[in-house]
């Protein structure tokens, strides 16, 4: 009966619960796993009403689904299993996982959520405090810290990446040294303290008097729940270069001269001790050549004007060549026997590209000449190589050979003197 005028009174009242927080939920010591015959204290903090000045029926508890016979604000505990607590109007709080080990060795974490940039402290305890010597902590399978004896392992700031499964192992004197014993494993998650920040576009600022116009840019993130009085400082680059230092400000103005260039721009966030920091990806736009669409970055147009930051389109279009004579071309501009061909109809007007292939043939027949009097040459000069190594006790005469170059033929005529 108690029981239930109990739970008629913890029922809330219009409109009651939507303005109470869930209560929380402590350990003390704080850690989830103990030793058999061990006690620990929950306590629960939130809104805690003295009901018709009688006894305070302030608190429930739960061990799973079953009601426990307790209505303090604070419980000693001892039995392995799930424990939440709920006070008047306010919704049931987070469990904690409460362990208890027959173990010679157990590994005991924080109970509470771990975020990034925080302690990780971990202990492993030997059975009633007994010393731990030779003491090995293991992340993931492997070995993390080794300890002579009895000690805490803390990492300074947890990272996601130290999430995992974490053991240790040591030996007792009991009485004498024993041989190396193993915790069960735990699992520890590191909670994201805030996700990567986007950046988004804002609207452009018009100039005003002295003021230059630009471009509104925001970083936004969004904090853990549990966290979100935690204050994060953001800072601008362009490329790798900052143009805004960390300040509190979560907005940056691009400067007008600079606008064309917003795809070079990213940001980051971090908290004030620079525990925790994280880049957000390059700042996208729509598709080139296309308007920005203001609505699809969640922010309002500060201005009546469409936005468009994109550079226009680069034409690709191949550049005319113009027609450079060769100066060591005797002839005339075409071969010999052959005259420019007739250009396309007066419909379609010649491209750049038609009247470059036309003026370059001369240039192609005369290189082709030249190429072949050098190869004529530099066999004359191998096989000279060649008659000198073969004979190394006389000596060679060579004629000096004279080449000429006939304009009318590809050949070379040698002239010996």
């Amino acid at each position: 009966m108690w029981e239930l005028a109990a739970l008629l009174l913890l029922v809330p009242s219009s409109g009651q619960a939507a303005t109470l927080e869930k209560p929380i939920l402590s350990l003390h010591p704080p850690w989830t796993t103990i030793f058999k015959g061990e006690k620990v204290t929950l306590r629960c903090d939130g809104y805690h009403p003295l009901l018709l000045e009688l006894q305070p029926i302030s608190t429930l508890w739960y061990l799973g689904h079953l009601l426990l016979p307790s209505y303090k604000k604070s419980i000693e505990v001892h039995t392995p299993g799930v424990y939440r607590c709920q006070t008047r109007g306010a919704p049931v709080s987070d469990p904690i996982h409460l362990s208890v080990s027959n173990d010679w060795l157990i590994l005991q974490v924080p109970y509470a959520a771990v975020f990034e940039g925080e302690p990780l402290v971990m202990r492993c305890r030997g059975w009633y405090d007994k010393i731990v010597y030779k003491l090995h902590y293991y992340h993931d399978g492997q070995p993390v810290r080794y300890f002579h004896s009895s000690a805490n392992y803390t990492v300074p700031q947890a990272r996601a990446s130290d999430s995992g499964r974490y053991q240790c192992s040591g030996t007792m004197r009991i009485p004498v040294e024993s041989a190396p014993m193993f915790s069960a494993k735990v699992a520890v998650t590191v909670q994201e303290l805030f996700q990567a920040p986007v950046l988004r576009v804002m609207g452009r600022v018009e100039a005003r008097g002295a003021a230059f116009g630009g471009v509104v840019l925001r970083c936004e993130t969004r904090l853990h729940p549990q966290k979100r009085d935690t204050p994060l400082q953001f800072a601008f680059y362009k490329y790798s270069r900052p143009v805004r230092r960390y300040d509190w400000d979560a907005e940056y103005t691009v400067p007008e001269p600079e606008v064309e260039e917003l795809e070079s721009y990213w940001c980051e966030a971090a908290t004030a001790t620079r525990s925790v920091r994280k880049r957000s990806p390059w700042l996208q736009l729509p598709g080139r050549g296309s308007p920005l669409d203001v609505a699809s970055t969640t922010a309002p147009v500060l201005g009546n004007q469409p936005l468009s930051f994109r550079k226009p389109p680069v034409s690709r279009s191949v550049p005319s060549v113009p027609s450079v004579p060769n100066v060591t071309s005797a002839g005339p501009p075409f071969p010999a026997g052959g005259a420019p061909t007739a250009g396309p109809p007066a419909c379609a007007p010649p491209t750049p590209l038609h009247q470059t292939a036309g003026a370059l043939k001369p240039d192609v027949a005369l290189l082709l000449r030249e190429m072949q009097l050098l190869q004529g040459l530099l066999s004359r000069v191998v096989l000279e190589l060649k008659e000198t190594q073969a004979f190394p006790g006389h000596t060679v005469e060579t004629s000096t050979s004279h080449s000429v170059v006939s304009q009318g033929t590809p050949e070379a005529t040698t002239v010996e003197s």
